[in-house]
């Protein structure tokens, strides 16, 4: 275990808040328009899928916050 900071936690924080942001922006603009039409049972697995597929990524990004490795 580390025992001093790093200057990548702070920045990765950010850097996924930013991101998320604009996948929700993405999300809005597109998605929603297509399938509003849609009744909320077919329109709920969409979002349940789409707010799952933004922790495909965070396994390798969470490693690199902690140890500066993609891998």
């Amino acid at each position: 275990m580390r025992t001093e900071p790093t200057w990548r936690i702070p920045v990765g924080v950010l850097a996924l808040l930013v991101a998320l942001l604009g996948y929700g922006l993405l999300i809005a603009r597109y998605v929603a328009p297509l399938i509003a039409g849609w009744p909320a049972l077919a329109q709920l697995p969409v979002y349940v899928a789409l707010g799952l597929l933004w922790l495909v990524p965070m396994k390798p990004y969470l490693r690199w916050m902690e140890t500066g490795r993609w891998r």
